[in-house]
């Protein structure tokens, strides 16, 4: 090791004056004969929608052996891995991950965001510029335009003159949409109502592949319309909350096993129900399946990536909160399609063939009424008397009506036509409005355009605000809830702060490339993309992070 470091710098510090030596040249191309020999074949990205890191522990003793235990014990387990910006929603956690970068720099500052120039709340896949396929709905007229750097996906097309192909899969839109990328040949995601369908858009290709036509022609969904029960007796799950309780919304007034899907489905949207169950999950497992099957992934010398998202785990959640049996059968379910779908790899690609991670887009929350049973201070914010109360407070002091334009997302924007009329000084206003916030009950931080754009951050809150700050699409005011205060229903959980039960998610690896091990080193969401960059030797996503994981790669 010491003469390959003495013969490249050698090669260096002389290369502008001098050829490089025979036993040099020898020995970059048999390097690059290795790394070429031990690219993987195919790259997958798992994002797990709104997995906390503590379920991998919380769970551990349901899981089986070939799920989250294989990738945890013969991969490398980051377990200290964060995101690093506010807010941690769906949205911004999947461009995060394959870009390498923040909301500051690849725009996607939310799920939905107020729009200062279209004036109007806009989506984040939204693109009313393509034509759907698979329905005719409205759900099908989706694309990543509104992110504006790239993925380690793009790249790794660019790097492969495009004949690597990249694929991404999801319950959701922007979970297939977003990581999939610019060039993606692909994304596919589930439109469930009374159709209960895989579909896509006019971005990627005028029609739908047969084979997915075929998939969606086999009904499959269908069979997942069935009982909902705990996989193992409901008295094992001692992991979690009581089944019967008042922290959670259910369906149609049901919160506790066993559910009759079919019996409980909307009449008008039957099929919308199963993505709020396990098998939500299963039905992305035998999709992401068929996928592979029938795109030939992983099957020549170009890599190919596939990015699959499962969602049911985020819809659960949401509905029935983190402590619930719910969740935790949820999660035992998804450990069983994790095996099956990780078995597939290793028969259709070939193990030491494929390389693996698997991540979450954020974390989330107890039932805050659940916490404050426990005397544990937490509580609810209502978002719309905040909008009143800055309202009436410009208003007062500025004797003008108007100046608030909107109030979205913890972010306050100015109407600029206001400010021009009336010969106001923004950085005054917003700074009155911060010292206002300030001293509202739920509020524990509030920063202005000004300070998040000049400033310097380099820890703590402050930082998470700045690295989710987009200069051009963001608000004059950003603000942040108290620690287990939320804006949200008293049931069920969410998700968006800058706390470690909304930050701290699993970071697993697995596979060609990737060592045996684990570390407690703080790492950050925005490694995952250079370091599947690095692996593959190709440029790192255009706005990304330069840390590379370096621990985990063999």
């Amino acid at each position: 090791m010491n003469k390959v470091i003495f013969l490249f710098g050698l090669t260096l510090l002389f290369g502008c004056v001098s050829v490089k030596s025979p036993e040099v040249i020898v020995l970059n191309k048999t390097l690059e004969r290795k790394v070429e020999s031990t690219k993987p074949k195919l790259v997958i990205g798992i994002v797990v929608d709104q997995m906390r890191y503590d379920y991998l522990n919380r769970f551990y003793n349901k899981y089986g052996n070939g799920g989250f235990k294989r990738l945890m014990n013969k991969g490398f387990n980051f377990k200290n891995n964060h995101y690093n910006y506010i807010p941690t929603y769906t949205g911004p956690g999947h461009a995060s991950i394959y870009t390498g970068a923040t909301p500051k720099t690849h725009a996607i500052i939310g799920n939905n965001w107020y729009d200062k120039f279209e004036k109007r709340s806009v989506y984040c896949a939204e693109d009313d510029l393509v034509q759907p396929l698979g329905t005719t709905d409205k759900a099908g007229l989706m694309s990543p335009k509104r992110m504006k750097t790239t993925t380690f996906g793009d790249e790794n097309r660019l790097f492969t003159q495009f004949k690597g192909k990249t694929i991404g899969i999801s319950l959701k839109d922007r979970g297939a949409i977003l990581p999939a990328g610019h060039s993606a040949n692909a994304a596919y995601w589930f439109h469930g109502a009374n159709e209960g369908v895989f579909i896509s858009s006019s971005y990627y290709f005028n029609s739908l592949p047969k084979w997915v036509q075929d998939f969606n022609a086999s009904n499959v969904v269908k069979s997942y319309l069935k009982e909902w029960n705990t996989l193992y007796p409901i008295d094992t799950y001692t992991e979690s909350g009581l089944d019967a309780n008042t922290f959670e919304r259910g369906f149609k007034g049901q919160n506790n096993f066993p559910y009759n899907l079919e019996a409980l489905a909307n009449s008008k949207k039957p099929y919308d129900i199963v993505k709020s169950t396990p098998y939500g999950n299963s039905l992305v497992a035998d999709f992401a399946i068929q996928a592979i099957k029938n795109e030939a992934l992983g099957k020549d010398d170009f890599t190919d990536v596939l990015t699959v998202s499962f969602s049911s785990t985020d819809y659960v959640g949401h509905n029935f909160g983190v402590n619930s049996k719910e969740v935790e059968d949820t999660y035992i379910r998804l450990d069983k399609d994790l095996e099956r779908f990780l078995n597939f790899l290793d028969d259709e690609v070939g193990q030491g063939n494929y390389t693996l991670f698997l991540t979450a887009d954020h974390g989330a929350i107890d039932v805050p009424s659940y916490l404050e049973t426990k005397n544990i201070p937490a509580g609810y914010v209502d978002s719309k008397s905040i909008k009143n109360k800055l309202e009436d407070f410009t208003e007062r002091k500025y004797n003008v009506s108007g100046l608030i334009e909107n109030v979205s997302n913890d972010q306050v924007f100015l109407s600029s036509e206001v400010l021009k009329a009336n010969n106001l000084e923004k950085n005054d206003i917003t700074n009155s409005i911060v010292e206002v916030l300030i001293t509202f009950e739920s509020i524990y931080k509030a920063y202005n355009n000004k300070t998040l754009t000049n400033a310097a951050f380099t820890s703590g809150f402050e930082q998470l605000l700045q690295n989710g700050y987009n200069q051009k699409y963001s608000g004059d005011v950003v603000f942040a809830y108290k620690p287990n205060y939320i804006s949200y229903a008293k049931t069920g959980s969410t998700h968006g702060s800058g706390f470690n039960y909304d930050t701290h998610v699993p970071l697993l690896f697995y596979g060609n490339g990737i060592k045996q091990g684990a570390t407690f080193n703080k790492t950050e969401i925005t490694s995952i993309a250079p370091t599947i960059s690095a692996l593959l030797g190709t440029s790192f996503p255009n706005g990304s992070s330069n840390l590379v994981l370096f621990e985990a790669l063999d």
